[in-house]
Protein backbone atom coordinates (compact mmCIF):
# COMPACT_ATOMS: atom_id res chain seq x y z
CA UNK A 1 0.00 0.00 0.00
CA UNK A 2 1.75 3.46 -0.74
CA UNK A 3 1.36 6.25 0.78
CA UNK A 4 -1.87 8.76 0.81
CA UNK A 5 -1.75 11.75 -1.36
CA UNK A 6 -1.60 14.96 0.33
CA UNK A 7 -4.01 17.71 -0.84
CA UNK A 8 -3.50 21.15 0.98
CA UNK A 9 -6.75 23.64 0.84
CA UNK A 10 -4.54 26.50 0.40
CA UNK A 11 -5.21 30.59 0.04
CA UNK A 12 -6.38 33.48 1.76
CA UNK A 13 -8.87 33.75 4.37
CA UNK A 14 -12.69 33.31 3.75
CA UNK A 15 -12.72 31.25 0.77
CA UNK A 16 -14.15 28.17 1.62
CA UNK A 17 -11.08 26.39 2.12
CA UNK A 18 -12.54 24.93 5.65
CA UNK A 19 -15.93 23.67 3.79
CA UNK A 20 -13.96 22.18 1.05
CA UNK A 21 -11.60 20.41 2.75
CA UNK A 22 -14.92 18.62 4.51
CA UNK A 23 -16.83 18.16 1.82
CA UNK A 24 -13.84 16.24 0.08
CA UNK A 25 -12.91 14.18 3.06
CA UNK A 26 -16.71 13.01 2.85
CA UNK A 27 -16.88 12.97 -0.86
CA UNK A 28 -13.55 10.51 -1.20
CA UNK A 29 -13.84 8.77 2.67
CA UNK A 30 -10.70 10.28 3.26
CA UNK A 31 -9.42 12.14 6.43
CA UNK A 32 -8.94 15.36 7.22
CA UNK A 33 -6.78 17.77 9.56
CA UNK A 34 -8.50 21.16 10.52
CA UNK A 35 -6.59 24.35 10.50
CA UNK A 36 -5.40 24.54 14.00
CA UNK A 37 -4.97 28.00 14.42
CA UNK A 38 -8.82 28.31 14.68
CA UNK A 39 -8.21 25.94 17.65
CA UNK A 40 -5.73 28.11 19.33
CA UNK A 41 -7.03 31.28 19.03
CA UNK A 42 -10.35 29.96 20.79
CA UNK A 43 -8.33 28.31 23.64
CA UNK A 44 -6.40 31.56 24.02
CA UNK A 45 -8.91 33.86 24.22
CA UNK A 46 -8.25 35.23 20.60
CA UNK A 47 -4.74 36.38 21.55
CA UNK A 48 -1.91 35.69 19.70
CA UNK A 49 0.99 36.96 19.84
CA UNK A 50 4.55 36.20 18.06
CA UNK A 51 5.48 33.96 21.49
CA UNK A 52 2.40 31.47 20.06
CA UNK A 53 3.90 31.36 16.37
CA UNK A 54 6.23 28.39 17.83
CA UNK A 55 3.19 26.24 19.55
CA UNK A 56 0.58 27.06 16.85
CA UNK A 57 3.06 25.63 13.91
CA UNK A 58 3.55 22.96 15.76
CA UNK A 59 -0.39 22.11 16.49
CA UNK A 60 -0.36 22.90 12.36
CA UNK A 61 2.04 19.88 11.91
CA UNK A 62 0.30 17.72 14.64
CA UNK A 63 -2.97 17.68 12.95
CA UNK A 64 -1.54 16.94 9.33
CA UNK A 65 0.31 14.11 10.46
CA UNK A 66 -2.61 12.84 12.98
CA UNK A 67 -4.27 12.93 9.37
CA UNK A 68 -1.82 10.99 7.68
CA UNK A 69 -1.65 8.58 10.28
CA UNK A 70 -5.68 7.73 9.51
CA UNK A 71 -4.72 7.58 6.52
CA UNK A 72 -2.56 5.05 6.65
CA UNK A 73 -4.30 2.75 8.83
CA UNK A 74 -7.00 2.95 6.94
CA UNK A 75 -5.70 2.55 3.80
CA UNK A 76 -7.11 5.87 2.70
CA UNK A 77 -5.69 6.96 -1.41
CA UNK A 78 -5.82 10.38 -0.19
CA UNK A 79 -5.80 13.14 2.61
CA UNK A 80 -6.79 16.85 3.03
CA UNK A 81 -5.25 19.55 4.63
CA UNK A 82 -7.47 22.51 5.23
CA UNK A 83 -4.35 24.87 5.19
CA UNK A 84 -0.41 23.54 6.34
CA UNK A 85 2.53 24.62 7.79
CA UNK A 86 2.85 27.07 4.71
CA UNK A 87 -0.24 29.05 5.29
CA UNK A 88 1.80 29.71 9.02
CA UNK A 89 4.57 31.14 7.19
CA UNK A 90 2.46 33.39 5.54
CA UNK A 91 0.52 34.46 8.27
CA UNK A 92 3.28 35.14 10.04
CA UNK A 93 4.92 37.46 8.08
CA UNK A 94 1.63 39.05 7.15
CA UNK A 95 0.78 39.54 10.96
CA UNK A 96 3.85 39.54 12.76
CA UNK A 97 6.93 40.26 10.56
CA UNK A 98 10.38 38.53 11.35
CA UNK A 99 8.67 36.40 14.05
CA UNK A 100 8.51 33.25 12.04
CA UNK A 101 10.88 30.31 14.06
CA UNK A 102 13.30 29.63 11.29
CA UNK A 103 12.39 25.55 11.46
CA UNK A 104 8.71 26.48 10.36
CA UNK A 105 9.99 27.99 6.91
CA UNK A 106 12.46 24.88 6.59
CA UNK A 107 9.62 22.68 7.83
CA UNK A 108 6.71 24.38 5.72
CA UNK A 109 9.31 24.22 2.47
CA UNK A 110 10.07 20.52 3.43
CA UNK A 111 6.04 19.68 3.22
CA UNK A 112 5.07 21.87 0.48
CA UNK A 113 7.46 19.90 -1.58
CA UNK A 114 5.96 16.47 -0.14
CA UNK A 115 2.76 17.94 -1.13
CA UNK A 116 0.82 16.18 -4.10
CA UNK A 117 -1.23 18.79 -4.89
CA UNK A 118 -2.71 22.27 -3.62
CA UNK A 119 -5.90 23.81 -4.39
CA UNK A 120 -5.76 27.60 -4.24
CA UNK A 121 -8.50 29.11 -3.37
CA UNK A 122 -9.13 32.45 -4.35
CA UNK A 123 -11.16 35.22 -2.84
CA UNK A 124 -13.98 35.80 -5.61
CA UNK A 125 -16.05 34.68 -2.67
CA UNK A 126 -18.53 37.34 -0.53
CA UNK A 127 -16.59 38.06 3.04
CA UNK A 128 -18.12 35.89 5.59
CA UNK A 129 -17.47 38.19 9.23
CA UNK A 130 -15.00 36.42 11.25
CA UNK A 131 -13.34 37.44 14.28
CA UNK A 132 -10.10 35.64 13.42
CA UNK A 133 -10.15 37.21 10.08
CA UNK A 134 -7.86 40.12 9.15
CA UNK A 135 -8.31 41.89 6.17
CA UNK A 136 -11.90 42.14 5.03
CA UNK A 137 -12.11 45.08 2.40
CA UNK A 138 -11.12 44.72 -1.08
CA UNK A 139 -7.48 46.05 -1.07
CA UNK A 140 -6.27 43.74 1.87
CA UNK A 141 -7.89 40.96 0.53
CA UNK A 142 -6.17 41.57 -3.41
CA UNK A 143 -2.71 41.70 -1.31
CA UNK A 144 -3.51 38.73 1.06
CA UNK A 145 -4.30 36.91 -2.60
CA UNK A 146 -1.71 38.06 -4.23
CA UNK A 147 0.79 36.80 -1.46
CA UNK A 148 -0.80 33.50 -1.61
CA UNK A 149 -0.57 33.48 -4.68
CA UNK A 150 3.53 34.20 -4.90
CA UNK A 151 3.85 32.09 -1.87
CA UNK A 152 2.51 28.74 -3.87
CA UNK A 153 4.76 29.62 -7.19
CA UNK A 154 8.04 29.39 -5.23
CA UNK A 155 7.27 25.98 -3.76
CA UNK A 156 7.26 24.74 -7.55
CA UNK A 157 4.22 22.44 -6.16
CA UNK A 158 1.08 21.33 -8.51
CA UNK A 159 -1.55 23.85 -7.77
CA UNK A 160 -5.05 24.02 -9.39
CA UNK A 161 -7.38 27.83 -8.79
CA UNK A 162 -10.93 27.00 -7.39
CA UNK A 163 -13.00 29.86 -8.01
CA UNK A 164 -16.56 30.61 -8.84
CA UNK A 165 -19.79 29.73 -6.34
CA UNK A 166 -19.11 26.48 -3.35
CA UNK A 167 -20.93 24.30 -5.60
CA UNK A 168 -18.47 25.22 -8.74
CA UNK A 169 -15.55 25.22 -6.13
CA UNK A 170 -16.67 21.28 -5.00
CA UNK A 171 -17.31 20.20 -8.68
CA UNK A 172 -13.65 21.91 -9.67
CA UNK A 173 -11.76 20.15 -6.82
CA UNK A 174 -13.52 17.01 -6.88
CA UNK A 175 -12.34 16.87 -10.82
CA UNK A 176 -8.72 17.95 -9.64
CA UNK A 177 -8.44 15.05 -7.13
CA UNK A 178 -10.05 12.35 -9.43
CA UNK A 179 -7.52 13.83 -11.93
CA UNK A 180 -4.75 13.19 -9.78
CA UNK A 181 -5.58 9.54 -8.19
CA UNK A 182 -6.13 8.41 -11.92
CA UNK A 183 -2.18 9.85 -12.87
CA UNK A 184 -1.26 8.19 -9.65
CA UNK A 185 -2.91 5.26 -10.43
CA UNK A 186 -1.57 4.65 -13.82
CA UNK A 187 2.24 4.99 -12.85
Amino acid sequence: MSAALRIVLFGPESTGKSTLAEQLAKRFTAPWSPEYVREYWDTHGGVITPADLDAIARGQVAGEDKALGIASASGARVVFHDTDLLTCTVWDDLLFPGACPEWVRTEAARRARACDLFLFCDTDMPWAPDPQRCFPDEEGRAMCRRVFLETLERTGARWARMYGAAEEREARAVAQVELLLNLCTRR
